[in-house]
């Protein structure tokens, strides 16, 4: 059964109002708000739509008319509270297109950072997209979306899934970045590598692989996932920060299931525990192969469901293969002051 809680409290988040199966459900506000000697000319709506890849969840807004995002990376955290706002793991603002590309892609993490670009994150932006185009659902429509790291080109496809060319992987430490030394040269690109380098986290040694997909990450293999020690929560937020990693890192665990299928957790830099992370799992097919541990193909389950993802030989390209679906849309309503 789905469930819509409608959220307000006195000034920052007077009152949200929502739209389910086309029709609009009433704004409820607060005594406060609804007081006559509270002014309310400084409140003002912005219409926005909830959308989820594998239960790692957004907020996205049409960003259309201006270049910069609309709201303060304060703003957006609020938005983010699953207390006291609308909830979740990040805000996603679709900007005019730059470079070339049709559409420029912007997002807070609900922590107020800014990410390079998310996985799952590109998938809802683009079935978003197509909302604000007015496309029909089962069209097939591939965009070009300029992101912080550099044009990525999602696909829509008739099953309702969408592919994702993530391009390359960096694997250089300078440019993860990271300050682990390189321990090989991949063989296709001769591109210096750290593969299984040591890392010292929460008193234990890891082999990590070094792997960005236009964001850093952290692989490491582990013999059983729901039994790791230390504890996945507790060694996630120390790998995260950890000091050879500059400017912090999503980490990833990973269980080998077969040479084409991974398990993984995720605990990504400025959201923490996440139920999907597509970058991540671009990352560690790249890593899982790197290391001779599986194919370059390969399904990769996470807490939320499965991705495909493809690291081409030919192109040296990662695709990924995974759904978007929206939610709820509605209007949230900020206290500009």
């Amino acid at each position: 059964m789905t469930r819509f809680f409608i959220l307000a409290s006195v000034l920052t988040v007077p009152a949200i109002s929502y739209v389910w199966n086309g029709k609009r459900f009433p704004t409820y506000k607060t005594q406060a708000v609804a007081d006559s000697k509270y002014d309310t000319s400084s409140l003002k709506a912005i219409p926005f739509a909830k959308f989820q890849g594998l239960g790692n969840d957004f907020i996205l807004i049409d960003n259309t008319k201006s270049s910069e995002p609309i709201l303060s990376a304060k703003q957006a955290t609020a938005f983010c509270d699953r207390n006291f706002g609308i909830g979740g793991d990040g805000v996603i603002f679709a900007l005019p297109g730059t470079e070339g590309c049709d559409y420029t892609m912007r997002m807070y993490n609900n922590d107020g950072s800014e990410p390079q670009m998310c996985g799952n994150g590109i998938r809802c932006l683009a079935r978003y997209i197509m909302d604000i185009e007015k496309k029909d659902k089962s069209a097939e429509v591939t965009y070009s979306i300029w992101t912080g790291a550099g044009k990525i080109i999602p696909k829509t496809n008739i099953d309702g899934s969408i592919t994702v060319d993530m391009g390359p992987p960096i694997l250089s430490p300078e440019r993860v970045p990271t300050t682990l030394k390189a321990t090989t040269t991949v063989k296709d690109t001769k591109e210096e590598a750290a593969v299984e380098a040591e890392v010292e986290a929460a008193g234990v040694k890891y082999a990590v692989t070094a792997v960005s997909m236009g964001n850093p990450h952290a692989i490491t293999f582990v013999s059983d996932l729901d039994h790791m020690n230390p504890a996945f929560e507790v060694v996630g937020p120390v790998m995260e920060c950890h000091p050879v990693f500059p400017e912090k890192i999503n980490a990833e665990f990973v269980q080998v299931l077969s040479s084409t299928h991974l398990r993984m957790k995720v605990w990504e830099r400025g959201a923490g525990p996440t139920l999907a992370c597509g970058t991540g799992a671009c990352a560690v097919v790249v890593a899982a192969a790197l290391s001779g541990r599986a194919e370059r193909s390969c399904t990769v389950t996470l807490p939320g469901g499965d991705l495909q993802i493809n690291w081409d030989a030919t192109d040296n390209h990662v695709y990924m293969t995974g759904p978007a679906k929206k939610v709820f849309s509605g209007e949230y309503i900020i206290d500009e002051l």
